[in-house]
């Protein structure tokens, strides 16, 4: 983050806008989510995400908003 990012950018997420959820008709374990978001979210074996939202709420709704919007497959979105 920079000091020219607006404020509500550097702000943690907090509350139902923290939250993020998968969807696994669509999840293909890419795994990009947890390369954008380590400490958040976790890969199992086979690289599906597996999410922690007690950390998740202490991100970003920025870095938040960038993983929902890089999933390859369109799995990840705000719950």
């Amino acid at each position: 983050m920079t000091a020219s990012q607006p404020a509500a950018n550097r702000r943690p997420a907090t509350g139902a806008s923290a939250m993020l959820a998968v969807d696994w008709t669509r999840c293909d374990g890419h795994g990009l989510c947890a390369a954008l978001l380590p400490g958040a979210i976790q890969v199992d074996e086979w690289g599906y995400p597996i999410l922690d939202q007690s950390e998740l709420a202490t991100r970003p709704r920025s870095e938040l908003t960038r993983a929902v919007s890089a999933c390859p497959a369109l799995a990840l979105r705000r719950a």
